[in-house]
């Protein structure tokens, strides 16, 4: 099915455009900004001597990506843990079907886990959104990104997504790599990880064979990430109250970069990714099921348990399910100490925003609190 498709508006640089794209890039300014900044102690010289190595995009990934989101993380978190490597292996090609917190960090946490683990990278999505006709496009197809288009008619976007589906399995299946996307358009803002039905009738246009045959040749893998400070918490908050207000939410311009600034230098706590394990043998008893989108909902479920129960929380989490129901379940999770330090911070946090602050503080408490809920 994938020869109908040309992928080459959609697809990341090729191995073989690695080293002309980054010997391009290098001498952009705003390259630079990003050296001074990620790889303080690199001069110029440096950074073209490290560029001669690059001739792949995981080369790329290995001696730019990897160093830069290890200083953001070393930058902004208390540590960062993972867990279920022992789930996939080092041949396999996998779809992570991730929940969303932050833009940039979910699916760049992702590849800096998987090489020091032995493990190639993965191709991920990127959102034409996200994307311009210069330095960030570039730089995120030498990224391994690949193109997800968001505008268009009804016919347009089906289209786009009978093409996006095709790419993600020959990606897997043909080139034999990896896949992260995320469970949903656009990240959760109310700490509910609900994979969108959408997505899974995405996958399911492309393919040969039987419902669970054409899932099972993506070897989906749920993957949870676990903030214990939601990455852009306030701006996430302040859409939330303005769309309870009956008000279509629009972005304002460089809002995304603003969020993806915010998201790499607001402290975060403590970092968690758990890796769930391949969905394989659950698909088969999903043919019996009678319609396609009963058996998409099945799948859905499927994920979502995984990406629940995988999910790591912390301490502020069971303060906010305690505060939400007006009761002391969780008492032994957390110190009095730890519930007055997150009250204080959300309270430093609703301060720099308009609105009701008693809504604005129930909002901050259900976006930690929802996990507990979704968890148990």
């Amino acid at each position: 099915m994938t020869e109908q498709f040309d992928f080459n508006d959609i697809q990341p640089y090729s191995d073989n455009e690695a080293y002309s794209v980054l010997q391009r890039l290098i001498t952009d300014p705003i390259f630079m900004k990003l050296v001074n900044n990620l790889w303080p102690s690199m001069t110029i010289d440096d950074v073209k001597a490290k560029a001669e190595k690059v001739n792949t995009a995981m080369g790329f990934q290995v001696e730019f990506m990897h160093p830069a989101i290890r200083t953001i993380v070393a930058r902004s978190s208390d540590g960062l843990t993972c867990s279920g490597f022992e789930n996939i292996h080092k041949d396999g090609a996998y779809l992570f079907v991730a929940n969303h917190r932050d833009i940039l960090l979910d699916s760049a946490i992702l590849q800096i886990l998987l090489v020091e683990h032995g493990f190639s990278t993965s191709e991920i999505t990127f959102g034409n959104n996200l994307m311009d006709s210069g330095f960030i496009t570039h730089f995120g197809k030498l990224n391994r990104m690949f193109t997800v288009l968001r505008e268009g008619t009804g016919r347009e976007l089906y289209d786009i997504s009978r093409k996006l589906s095709a790419y993600i399995r020959h990606t897997i299946t043909d080139k034999k790599v990896s896949v992260w996307i995320a469970q949903r358009n656009g990240r959760t803002k109310d700490g509910l990880d609900q994979t969108q039905t959408g997505l899974l009738k995405m996958l399911n246009i492309s393919g040969e064979g039987t419902f669970s045959q054409k899932f099972a040749q993506l070897n989906m893998v749920p993957l949870t990430i676990s903030y214990e400070y939601e990455p852009c918490d306030v701006l996430k908050v302040q859409e939330l109250y303005l769309s309870g207000l009956h008000t279509k939410y629009v972005k304002a311009p460089g809002e995304d970069l603003n969020s993806i600034l915010t998201g790499i230098l607001q402290a975060k706590g403590k970092i968690h990714v758990s890796i769930g394990k391949p969905i394989g043998e659950e698909l088969k008893a999903m043919d019996s099921i009678a319609t396609d989108n009963d058996k998409i909902k099945a799948l859905t479920a499927l994920i979502d348990k995984q990406i629940y129960t995988n999910y790591q929380l912390w301490p502020i989490n069971y303060v906010a399910a305690d505060m939400i129901a007006n009761n002391q379940t969780y008492a032994a999770q957390y110190t009095h100490q730890q519930k007055q330090d997150f009250i204080a911070y959300i309270n430093s946090k609703i301060d720099k925003l308009e609105g009701d602050k008693e809504t604005l503080f129930n909002l901050f408490l259900k976006m930690y609190a929802n996990p507990v809920q979704t968890k148990n």
